[in-house]
């Protein structure tokens, strides 16, 4: 119980302080839209080129947010000096590891849902009728990303080449999520139907559950070092 209370604090802190500032949102969105635009000029009109290539811009918009948005999940902490609060913090340190990921959680989601709305209305595409098995993807692919993004994003805090090294741990560490999650789209995009993408999924769903047992172990040591 305390462990859940303890992350539900952290959350809250951090979504109070997002809605103060709306600082990571503003920036995610603006950089989403700006994607968008980079995609338009670099495909050009060619609406069955762009169809084909849809999973793979969605995904790579996605996790480049996500670069943009994860690696400042702790230098807020050290901004504010509230990083050696975080150290004398009692109980459990993966409480504030499930807190964070909570709040990252939720931030790319919001990503998710502009990102799927642009991308509709920019290049004409009907997402309509697959937008749950999508929102499945899309959550399982999200909780992969937001679990090693916060991770990470704890341990390159405390270094100075942060923005070199927090890719750079990243990406690799995705390719089973970005892979399952761009086979993933294009078949459900294609009208297929979840049961045909099961491996998919479940290559997702076993990542995912890695990434979070790894984060809840190890969050404690990756603090303290």
């Amino acid at each position: 119980m305390m462990f859940a209370r303890r992350a539900w604090i952290v959350l809250w802190k951090d979504l109070l302080t997002e809605r103060r500032s709306k600082e990571s949102l503003n920036a995610l969105f603006f950089f989403a839209v700006l994607l968008l635009f980079l995609f338009e000029f670099a495909l050009g009109p060619d609406r069955e080129r762009l169809t084909a290539a849809l999973p793979g811009l969605l995904w790579l918009g996605f996790i480049l947010a996500g670069l943009l948005g994860l690696g400042r999940t702790f230098l807020v902490e050290r901004e504010n000096d509230c990083w050696e609060g975080l150290l004398l913090t009692p109980g459990d340190k993966g409480a504030i590891y499930l807190g964070k990921l909570a709040v990252n959680f939720l931030l790319m989601a919001a990503v998710a849902i502009v990102l799927l709305g642009l991308f509709g209305i920019f290049y004409n595409v009907d997402l309509w009728a697959s937008l749950a098995p999508l929102s499945i993807v899309i959550f399982l692919g999200t909780v992969g990303l937001a679990s090693v993004g916060t991770l990470f994003g704890a341990m390159t805090s405390q270094v100075r080449a942060r923005e070199l090294l927090f890719p750079l741990l990243l990406l690799p560490v995705q390719v089973p999520v970005l892979l399952g999650t761009v086979k993933a789209t294009e078949a459900v995009l294609q009208g297929l139907a979840l049961a045909e993408v099961a491996h998919w999924l479940k290559l997702l769903a076993a990542a995912d559950l890695v990434y979070l047992v790894v984060g809840i172990l190890t969050f404690e040591f990756v603090l303290e070092a």
